[in-house]
């Protein structure tokens, strides 16, 4: 544990983007040029389709007809009477709208991110899809939820990429600004083809993949998608037809997504009573122990029991990465292990304070997957990706963190250990107490996942990524909600789901 803790103290782990970074999700990042253009990213190897090709776009106009030169008028002419707020639009979604769609997710993800409240006879009633005015809300925008809304999406945007890329190099039809030199360019020039448009595909598969996770935004997502359609339009770079295009790879790669996610079996990771009670006396049988649940009011079932039975992404099954067993109460180990809670406890210095505030993502927030894709993103403008390797980073990152999110879940439901207020008596936390079992610790998961993940994307930053990992999980310990083993196991857990992830990245040829 001590070389845990030194390793953690001894790197400068905020000083890139210190403490205000905690809810803020707009980059105030411009138009770059890319560091590079992949024109072989349409060979790359997608996650829901079996290549860029089996989505289908009808061959476009030659630029010498009438039908494409009737489209650069009416681009021209649009962009002549464009008005302040549609130039400030097109200055925010930027030519890389990949990062500004997540940022919208890790917006909503926040904003819904709330415990569904008791009724008046004490009763609780679930968030329902399929009446998301509720009461309550629909959706409860807990950590599972919030990955599996991030992997979705992401790779949706990543596949339908991969299709733009496979079209655009085939037809090879350049930008309006490039076809008509006197329509001006808001962004930096890069010579790529224009048809179908990356960024209508981006736009149209985000709004469908966000309303469905979000219904309740609809009108919201769809008032983004039209701003986000008509800026590439008055960009300069494309007509009529190439966002049509896009719009549909956009539309088509969304319904994949979305049937994959009908029977991933999401809508049975909430459990009746009845359930939960059998997990938890099946622990029980087994151990000998079994979490309950110590917040105040208590809701009767802990936060999705089955979340663990969702379908995996790069992982065969989930006893792969199933952790061992962890030390039975009274145990040297565990006894090892409550003395050093205590020491922190008595002696809550403020920069533990500092680590476990800053780690929280609690109610109202985007979550830790969430904190995962704002250093992802910050990283994306860094490096200048282009939209496609943009969307390749962000679906294997949240590829990485909802398999570890589900790996985490079967570690928490099977083996139900009860959290250190349950068993130390008189023991107060920081961090609130959260109504599911202790082992293993989500957050050390999540990051662990999530800064393979960026180890692998961003090599230069590895130590970077792998100490935040690390100080993320201590700082569930400092809060007092977890055990130290919990923090330990679960980032080594996170670290072992990632590398299912990281080696499908290897094999998709972008490295190549």
């Amino acid at each position: 544990m001590k070389k845990y803790i030194l390793r953690i103290i001894s790197v400068g782990l905020l000083g890139l983007f210190s403490c205000e970074m905690d809810l803020r999700t707009e980059l105030p990042y411009q138009s770059y040029e890319y560091a590079s253009l992949d024109e072989n990213g349409g060979n790359w190897k997608p996650i829901l389709i079996s290549s860029g090709a089996e989505l289908s776009i009808s061959a476009p106009e030659p630029t010498s007809s009438g039908a494409y030169q009737a489209e650069l008028a009416d681009t021209k002419s649009a962009i002549q009477q464009m008005n302040p707020t549609q130039r400030k639009n097109i200055a925010y979604w930027t030519n890389n709208p990949v990062v500004r769609w997540n940022e919208i997710a890790l917006t909503l993800i926040a904003k819904y991110n709330l415990i569904p409240g008791p009724n008046p006879d004490g009763s609780y009633t679930l968030p329902n899809p399929s009446n998301p005015e509720g009461p309550p809300a629909f959706p409860f925008a807990h950590p599972p939820y919030a990955s599996r809304a991030l992997a979705y999406l992401s790779v949706a945007q990543y596949d339908g990429l991969i299709s733009a890329w496979h079209y655009k190099y085939t037809f090879n039809r350049p930008a309006a600004y490039v076809n008509d030199p006197s329509i001006p360019f808001a962004y930096k020039h890069q010579d790529m083809p224009a048809y179908p448009s990356d960024g209508a595909v981006i736009a149209t598969a985000s709004r469908k993949i966000l309303t469905a996770m979000f219904p309740l935004e609809a009108a919201f997502l769809e008032q983004k998608e039209k701003e986000h359609l008509e800026c590439l339009l008055l960009s300069g770079e494309f007509v009529k037809s190439d966002l049509e295009a896009g719009s549909k790879l956009g539309s088509d790669i969304a319904e994949k997504a979305m049937m994959r996610a009908s029977t991933d079996g999401m809508k049975n990771a909430q459990t009746s009573k009845a359930v939960s009670d059998s997990i938890s006396n099946a622990a029980f049988q087994r151990f000998g122990w079994k979490w309950e649940n110590m917040e105040s009011p208590q809701r009767p079932v802990g936060l999705t029991p089955l979340f663990g039975k969702v379908r995996m992404w790069n992982v065969p099954k989930v006893e792969d990465t199933r952790p061992g067993i962890p030390p039975a109460p009274g145990s040297a180990a565990y006894e090892a292990d409550v003395k050093i809670l205590k020491d922190y406890a008595e002696n809550r210095t403020p920069e533990r304070r500092r680590i476990a505030n800053f780690w929280q993502d609690g109610l109202s927030t985007y979550t830790p997957p969430g904190h995962w894709n704002d250093f992802a993103n910050r990283y994306i403008v860094q490096y200048k990706m282009n939209t496609l390797r943009s969307a390749r980073t962000l679906a294997y990152l949240n590829m990485a963190i909802m398999d570890g999110g589900i790996s985490c879940w079967d570690a928490k439901y099977y083996y139900h250990y009860p959290r250190p207020i349950q068993l130390i008596p008189n023991f107060e936390t920081i961090a609130g107490s959260p109504n599911f079992p202790a082992y293993t610790s989500g957050h050390s998961v999540f990051s662990a996942a999530g800064a393979e993940v960026l180890a692998y994307i961003f090599p230069k930053e590895a130590n970077q990524f792998r100490a935040w990992a690390e100080e993320a999980a201590l700082s569930r310990v400092y809060g007092g909600i977890h055990w130290t083993f919990d923090a330990t196991v679960g980032t080594q857990q996170g670290r072992d789901v990632a590398q299912y992830t990281i080696q499908r990245a290897q094999q998709d040829g972008a490295d190549q």
